[in-house]
């Protein structure tokens, strides 16, 4: 039986640079912490995770139905060489758990042959459980759907099955070391309203099963991940305490799509700052000055971004956020586009990827590799701040939040700030 890893310590830390050299230059080593490099990455030397979304090229995630495990490391050869240094997985949930009572053992192994791909590339590994919502397709195991329709959410018979689900299948990838990160699931607000939920039923499902990630699998980051409209709708039955408050870090996702790029355009400083904006949000909205934001989602959506701008997007908007201290890491979406013979996803989502389908490597993909290699060599200068105060209490007024989001009166107030500096958000 493997020893349980020790509470963590975001002070001590180790990391495993090598692509199969061994232990980086300059390693903290604490003997028994089997993980990766778990660490703020505010303190000094400022030397954020840089990673990718893993799309898989062939056959998108329903590869999984088919799993090909040379064409994993075929993929993750392409990351690793990048400079990247980790990936976020998302096995699908129904294909996990088809009946409440199933967990399919060959499913978790090929999750943990991924895992695995990955460690053999210098890959440390996030996964995400409850797939669940994905570019713009549900999966949903069908003792949830039809006859047996229940809330994902409020209903407790599914919470039941979730419950042996998160534990099953965080327990099998607690044994492999590379494995840093459980995510409850990938932006499982998008699965509301089909699934019906209130501010106290949401928190407490996300409590319910992180606290389940927790005990199944020690020492390994548990955590929740939601998209924007925790931020800024004001009708959202998500809260936004919950980003800065379940689980071990705050998660954010950044797309320009949602209205941002209409303020300024693909290259505007509105635009380019959306990032920065979001982690600032996360970090004025929690208690703990020291609880660090991971940017979880970022890419170059079309024609947001158009084409010949992505490398130049690419480039500016990471270096905006990287100064940010309070910035755990960076994970692009995604590491490669969708083949277009698979039909019926909205345009966009084809083209997001840093490699296309046959391992070329794309500008953005370019553009983020020289970013990275600059942070590496000459690390982060952090740069005095000033403060904007919020009109509104995010914590206490939910019901306000558009007046936080994009194009609103304070947003277009911090975006003009901003251009002088880097703009620290303080609530009232």
């Amino acid at each position: 039986m493997q020893a349980a890893n020790p509470p963590f310590d975001w002070w001590t830390h180790q990391t495993w640079e090598g692509r199969g050299e061994g232990w980086g230059v300059g390693v903290v080593w604490r003997s028994g912490l089997n993980r990766f490099s778990i660490v703020r990455m505010s303190s000094d030397p400022a030397r954020p995770r840089f990673g990718a979304n893993y799309v898989p090229s062939a056959g998108w995630f329903y590869s999984w139905l088919d799993y090909d495990g040379a064409a994993v490391r075929r993929d993750f050869a392409d990351l690793a060489g990048l400079g990247l240094d980790h990936v976020r997985v998302f096995p699908i949930w129904p294909w996990i758990q088809p009946n409440r009572a199933i967990i399919r053992d060959r499913a978790i192994e090929d999750l943990l042959d991924t895992i695995d791909a990955a460690a053999e590339h210098g890959l440390s590994v996030a996964v995400d459980l409850i797939q669940g919502h994905l570019s713009s397709f549900d999966f949903l195991p069908s003792w949830v759907l039809t006859w047996h329709k229940a809330s994902l959410f409020a209903d407790p018979a599914v919470r039941d099955g979730l419950t042996s689900y998160v534990d099953g299948v965080s327990r099998a990838v607690a044994s492999k070391p590379n494995v840093f990160a459980i995510t409850l699931g990938n932006e499982v607000n998008n699965l509301w309203p089909d699934s019906s939920t209130s501010f106290e039923s949401s928190t407490s499902w996300a409590q319910d099963l992180l606290a389940t990630a927790k005990k199944a699998a020690p020492g390994v980051l548990a955590l929740h991940s939601v998209f924007d409209d925790a931020w800024y709708k004001d009708d959202h039955p998500f809260h936004p305490v919950d980003v800065v408050e379940l689980g071990d870090l705050s998660t954010v996702h950044s797309w320009v799509f949602n209205g941002v790029s209409r303020v300024d355009g693909p290259l505007g400083p509105a635009t380019l700052s959306h990032a920065d904006y979001l982690v600032e949000l996360a970090a004025a909205t929690s208690l703990d000055p020291a609880r660090p934001v991971w940017l979880q989602e970022i890419g170059v959506p079309g024609p947001d971004i158009p084409v010949e701008l992505q490398a130049e997007f690419t480039r500016r908007t990471v270096e905006l956020v990287l100064g940010n201290p309070a910035l755990w890491g960076v994970t692009w979406w995604s590491s490669h586009d969708i083949d277009r013979r698979l039909l019926d996803f909205p345009d966009r989502e084809y083209d997001l990827g840093l490699f296309t389908v046959d391992h070329q490597r794309k500008p953005a993909a370019q553009a983020l590799a020289d970013v990275i290699a600059s942070c590496r060599s000459t690390g982060i200068e952090r740069q005095p701040a000033s403060t904007l105060t919020a009109p509104i209490n995010l914590r206490t007024q939910p019901e306000r939040r558009p007046e936080v989001a994009p194009g609103s009166e304070f947003h277009l107030q911090w975006v003009a700030a901003r251009a002088d500096g880097p703009v620290r958000i303080a609530l009232p």
